[in-house]
């Protein structure tokens, strides 16, 4: 399997870190670090979902169908059920760290839309 197969978000987005900590054909667990703003864009998974865990956070994630937001502190997850479209945004000026446990099934990163942004909600505070 190439990179591009078992990897293709490198080609889709670019955020401050991604640490692939262990990776197979039918499961991957990531480590992101977004900076300050930054967002992974709308996207799906048709055939794996998503199990988000916040290790340093805050972490916004939004889902549609239906719409949601969930925000995630140190120690909190969240799983996105796979064909649900889903991004994740940091709401804070520091760094923010989620492990991302993908699977179990083939993996693939479908772009929603127009990639517009949701109105994000800034920490209070």
């Amino acid at each position: 399997m190439s990179e591009r197969q078992i990897r293709p978000w490198q080609a889709e987005f670019v955020v401050h870190e991604v640490e692939v900590l262990m990776e197979t054909a039918e499961l991957r667990v990531l480590s992101l670090t977004l900076a300050g703003g930054e967002t992974v864009p709308w996207h799906f998974h048709p055939d794996t979902a998503d199990l988000f865990i916040c290790i340093e956070g805050p972490i916004d994630v939004h889902a549609k169908a239906p719409a949601a937001v969930t925000r995630l502190a140190a120690g909190e997850r969240l799983r996105i059920e796979k064909k649900r479209a889903h991004l994740v945004h940091n709401p804070g000026s520091g760094f923010a760290t989620f492990l991302n446990v993908q699977g179990i099934g083939p993996y693939d990163y479908i772009p929603v839309g127009d990639q517009e942004r949701p109105k994000f909600t800034p920490l209070s505070g």
